[in-house]
């Protein structure tokens, strides 16, 4: 098998490109030839040595995979080799083969691509968990969403959608249009524009009842200021410590420094509330995260939720598809392809 390894903490070209031999499944678990694997700003910041979780260097990152069983252990239940499967994966993902256990596959709808497929757990899972599980997200409320053409944001925007909320979606300039069409009410452009302003603009000093932050910093600061009487905010990244390629620990502890402290007194006052979100962290409520994904793929299959694949990049080409993402060219998902 074929896999993308980071070796060491740097920008991009660290990535390596290594073979071994194929792993082989044991009790409970299938082997998957992956068609298409999810790329996240978590394995970026892994390979900027500012994510915690990520195993000791050298590793392989990837939380999410499209493919076929092509061999099951003993005791996988209804799944058989030929199955195509979407599949979610404690790291290990940017490979060409990969091994989970069976509750972690869920078959992929009829007719649905091995690409989209790919673009589903960790973005719609994010957005869902923030929205439907924890945010009740319902008819005429307001939604603030940062950084609205990435993943989770397309994955928020739809879910929204759905369920009758109104989106206000942070974006560049260039991106807006295509926004629009997708139902987001109101664009704000963040590179020239001060989004807490123009969130109360938009909302006449009222506020949003939701906001969605993975800016971190002062973000979580403006984006809690923009919060109505009953506003929720989901704080779920931490994008501004990694501006560039390369680490640099002066954005780090800028962001850190930036980052509000939240008063349980204040938090009453104002009728507000600040919710975490990592679902690298909920491997323990497994299945939640399995009967969420399945009602997730059920909406997919119904033409609910189209999934927006922006590119695909080839597993050597790895380096590319990270640089491309922290350069906020993307336009949805950016995958890694055998």
């Amino acid at each position: 098998m074929r896999q993308v390894w980071i070796p060491k903490i740097g920008g991009p070209d660290v990535l390596q490109l290594r073979e071994a031999p194929d792993p082989e499944p044991r009790e409970s678990e299938v082997r998957i030839r992956v068609a298409a694997a999810g790329v996240n700003f978590a394995d970026i910041l892994a390979r900027m040595g500012l994510y915690p979780d990520v195993p000791k260097l050298p590793a392989v990152v990837g939380y999410e995979v499209a493919g076929t069983i092509d061999k099951v252990g003993a005791g996988v239940g209804a799944l058989r080799e030929g199955t195509r499967v979407v599949a979610v994966t404690r790291f290990g993902g940017y490979s060409d083969t990969v091994i989970v256990r069976a509750g972690q596959a869920l078959p992929i709808p009829h007719g649905l691509s091995f690409e989209k497929a790919a673009a589903i757990p960790v973005n719609y899972l994010t957005a869902w968990i923030m929205l439907v599980h924890l945010g009740n997200v319902r008819r005429g409320e307001r939604v603030l969403v940062h950084a609205a053409a990435g993943g989770v944001g397309l994955g928020a925007v739809q879910i929204c959608r759905w369920r009758g909320a109104e989106v206000i979606g942070t974006a560049s300039a260039t991106k807006h249009e295509r926004l629009r069409r997708m139902g987001v009410a109101h664009c704000i452009d963040y590179t020239s524009e001060d989004f807490e302003r123009a969130v109360k603009r938009i909302t006449d000093g009222a506020g949003v009842d939701i906001a969605l932050d993975a800016v971190g910093g002062k973000s979580f600061r403006k984006s809690y200021r923009c919060l109505a009487p009953l506003g929720r905010l989901f704080v779920f990244g931490f994008s501004s410590a990694a501006p560039g390629r390369r680490r640099s620990l002066w954005a780090v502890l800028k962001g850190f420094v930036q980052m509000p402290r939240f008063s349980p007194i204040a938090l009453m006052q104002n009728n507000r509330g600040v919710i975490g979100v990592n679902v690298g962290h909920l491997w323990g409520r497994a299945e939640v995260l399995r009967s969420v994904l399945e009602e997730i793929l059920g909406l997919v299959a119904g033409g609910t939720f189209d999934p927006v694949v922006d590119r695909a990049f080839q597993l050597d080409r790895a380096a590319e598809a990270h640089a491309y993402i922290q350069a906020r060219r993307n336009f949805g998902k950016v995958l890694l392809v055998p």
